[in-house]
């Protein structure tokens, strides 16, 4: 297979219920390192284009890709994402080793007890590995989330409404995990109503509704006061 010239790439993609198109026509391109923020109100179609970014729903027209697999693509592409919800979706009476570690065994990653302590390690979660999880923080439970999500190294990690029901330490926190995982050379598409957060870790930011993007561009270029007063405008005439 030839070497992907993006981690996402994504092509006039449509995903229909029915008469109903949650996704419409979108496109763009994410790179390494890259972290698009899609802004929009409820039911714009945000988590039906995370859904399909995961593998989870077939594109009914267009394409996209991950690490060069054309998706859904099964278990080829699977291997490259991460999944994280603003649900832990965490098993609350194992410890934040034994959750992550389990990941580890199912995505068959080599040594998954150094794997999970590795990952647990970058988010700053190595002294309460053995906590378990209901014992956690809602900050902390992300956090471990995240290490789940990353434990096979993925080229690509998908993050529905990551900081919903934290508190400003806990969304402090989160950002700093995201950051270290664009370091590390991951792509991320994050959907977030959190314009403040959103935009403090995008390089590029969309904002969707009626399952287009009314807006998408590079962060270097918004200026974040004028971006929300547009956001506002665009949302009050999808409404």
């Amino acid at each position: 297979m030839a070497e992907a010239r993006h981690a996402v790439e994504v092509e006039a993609l449509v995903r229909a219920f029915g008469p109903r198109r949650a996704v419409d026509g979108v496109s763009f391109a994410l790179d390494a390192g890259d972290c698009l923020a899609v802004f929009g109100p409820t039911g714009a179609g945000k988590t039906a284009l995370l859904r399909v970014l995961a593998g989870l729903l077939r594109p009914t027209r267009g394409r996209a890709s991950v690490a060069g697999v054309p998706l859904p693509g099964g278990p080829e592409a699977r291997r490259h994402i991460g999944f994280i919800s603003h649900a832990s979706m965490l098993y609350s009476a194992l410890s934040a080793r034994e959750n992550v570690e389990l990941a580890a065994r199912l995505f068959g990653v080599p040594d998954p007890r150094r794997a999970a302590g590795r990952v647990l390690e970058v988010m700053r979660m190595a002294s309460r590995a053995d906590t378990p999880v209901r014992s956690l923080s809602r900050g902390m439970q992300q956090r471990v989330s995240i290490a789940r999500a990353t434990v096979h190294d993925p080229t690509v990690v998908l993050l529905d409404e990551p900081f919903t029901g934290l508190d400003a330490a806990g969304a402090a926190a989160l950002s700093a995990a995201l950051g270290v995982l664009r370091e590390s050379g991951a792509a991320l598409v994050m959907v977030t109503h959190n314009l403040e957060e959103g935009l403090a870790l995008a390089t590029h930011a969309a904002v969707m509704t009626a399952g287009t993007f009314a807006r998408y561009e590079p962060r270097a270029g918004i200026d974040a006061r004028a971006y929300a007063d547009a956001y506002r405008t665009l949302v009050t005439l999808d409404a």
